[in-house]
């Protein structure tokens, strides 16, 4: 079983569709809460492994995603555990939460080391991949506006989601833009650490690169309420699922 940076994160950007650019516009009735902080408990078969943190916070033109994902001390005896993936939008040129300047994914997962960044040039339609622990540079055409996929989550929580509905989109975060699509599956009451709660569950169809390395689908559960909160998210793995259910941090009230 191998960790790889949150689940919850795997989503999604805006999207190309049959070759034409097509932007979703967020729902206004959904708030988008910044700052805003989650931490969730991993458990790998029930059993504890970990937290995650992810969290966005902004500052004058600029908007700062950061999620980690650190092994409990029993874990971290034999498979220690550090991820560290950082995402910077400008808040202007696209939909919540903005336009994406630089990512970089930072993973420590046993004897795996992982180091990558990518710098985005919107304006001048380019990225530019960079492996920071083999040298590896390459350079990716893009179509604007292109997202990371932790910006890229934060946009597709407050969209319009309608069950049995899809959204075919695009996202880039390594050496080629990929379309995705997002299914909006159904709508199911959930016992979590806020109490029992309407959630929405959708599914990315991809493989999970996000909490642990799926060999499944992932299904991702939101509020249903104009706070839209990821309270649990859940991936198979070789042997077993792992689930990350939200136990903490700082977000929107419920409403009244």
């Amino acid at each position: 079983m191998r960790f790889v940076p949150s689940v919850l994160l795997i989503a999604v950007s805006l999207g190309v569709l049959a070759g034409v650019v097509s932007v979703v516009e967020p729902d206004t009735a959904i708030a988008q809460t910044v700052p805003e902080k989650l931490v969730y408990e991993l458990s790998w078969t029930g059993i504890p492994v970990g937290t995650a943190t992810q969290e966005i916070t902004e500052e004058g033109n600029v908007r700062r995603i950061v999620s980690t994902a650190r092994s409990n001390d029993w874990l971290s005896v034999f498979f220690p555990v550090g991820d560290r993936i950082e995402s910077t939008l400008a808040r202007v040129g696209a939909p919540f939460p903005g336009l994406t300047r630089y990512y970089r994914m930072q993973i420590r997962e046993g004897g795996h080391r992982r180091d990558r960044e990518i710098d985005f040039d919107q304006v001048g339609g380019n990225a530019v991949y960079h492996d920071r622990r083999s040298g590896e540079k390459k350079d990716i055409p893009l179509v604007p506006p292109v997202f990371d996929i932790y910006g890229s989550f934060y946009y597709v929580r407050f969209l319009p989601l309608e069950v049995g509905k899809s959204f075919v989109v695009t996202v880039l975060d390594g050496k080629k833009v990929e379309q995705v699509e997002v299914r909006v599956l159904r709508k199911e009451k959930l016992k979590t650490a806020l109490g029992e709660l309407d959630t929405i569950v959708i599914r990315p169809m991809v493989k999970s690169e996000g909490v642990f390395e799926g060999k499944g689908s992932v299904h991702i559960w939101l509020t249903d309420d104009h706070r839209r909160i990821p309270v649990r998210a859940q991936t198979k793995v070789t042997v077993g699922s792992v689930i990350a259910n939200l136990i903490g941090g700082s977000y929107g009230p419920a409403p009244r």
